[in-house]
């Protein structure tokens, strides 16, 4: 069979029609769903996926070597480190309120070094109305800079900083020390299109052999660049909804627009992607 796709938006995405992750799947079609990933600026949407998480994870593993979420023990789950509890409150006894995950624009694992390749998020329950992901669009976001821009960014490298809005002292002095600064180059080259992208995020609080005070204007510029509505999609979460995104050329952001009262509870697989990075001192 071949796949039929429907468009998300201008900036970026499809929507996978008519596949169920709960059947089995052949190479043939699992390699079309590869290869619309790539050719729409990597973002997929598969609607009215009723899986196990067995399933959720052995689809995923299709994609490459999966993360155990080493760096966040207390967010993934206890049984299946694979997967990454994203909930509003604790989903299993003894993790986190995952209620603040990804409240700022990043690549997944951009503070390591093995940066993710790419994130598949399911949707287990969500509230009513709000809670949606936002995307965007890199290598757009890298082919509307100027000239000028782009050879001033071309050799740069953002120190990108592991962390999390309203978390503990406790929680804090934790993170830092397993996950110390990392420096990644500002332009990455995608290995499979060969296409360059920005990599850059909130996370980033500095440029290398930078102080803070001259790369904070860069940052912020570029950080609202990439965040133009042009290059971006909007997701509204249903029930068992998934969303895969390619973590080398998007970045995403997750809004906490909805009534805490209701519940919000996502599961996310980590694609390992391939190494870069090193690590780093934060200059002050």
């Amino acid at each position: 069979m071949s796949i039929k796709t429907a468009p998300l938006s201008y900036g970026l995405g499809v929507e996978v029609l008519d596949v169920d992750l709960a059947s089995p799947m052949s190479d043939a079609v699992f390699g079309e769903i590869r290869q619309a990933f790539l050719a729409h600026d990597g973002l997929l949407l598969l609607r009215n996926q009723a899986i196990t998480r067995e399933q959720h994870i052995a689809f995923s593993r299709r994609f490459g070597d999966l993360d155990t979420h080493d760096a966040v023990p207390l967010d993934r789950h206890p049984q299946y480190h694979e997967l990454l509890m994203v909930a509003n409150e604790p989903v299993v006894e003894g993790l986190s309120n995952g209620r603040y995950i990804g409240q700022q624009w990043h690549s997944d694992l951009a503070p390591s070094l093995r940066p993710a390749m790419g994130s598949l998020l399911r949707a287990v329950q969500v509230p009513s109305a709000g809670g949606d992901t936002m995307f965007t669009n890199m290598y757009a976001a890298y082919d509307g800079l100027s000239e000028g821009m782009k050879k001033l960014v071309a050799d740069l490298h953002g120190v990108h900083v592991r962390g999390r809005k309203n978390v503990s002292a406790e929680w804090e002095a934790n993170n830092r020390r397993i996950n110390p600064p990392v420096a990644q180059p500002v332009v990455r080259v995608h290995p499979e299109t060969g296409r360059k992208a920005l990599y850059i995020g909130e996370a980033v609080q500095t440029f290398e052999a930078m102080t803070q005070e001259e790369s904070r204007p860069i940052i912020d510029f570029l950080i609202r660049h990439a965040t133009r509505p042009q290059f971006g999609y909007r997701h509204r979460w249903r029930n068992n909804d998934i969303v895969m995104w390619d973590n080398r050329c998007t970045m995403h952001l997750a809004l906490g627009d909805y009534d805490q009262s209701q519940r919000r509870h996502l599961e996310r697989t980590t694609v390992l992607g391939t190494p870069s990075g090193h690590i780093c001192e934060l200059a002050a």
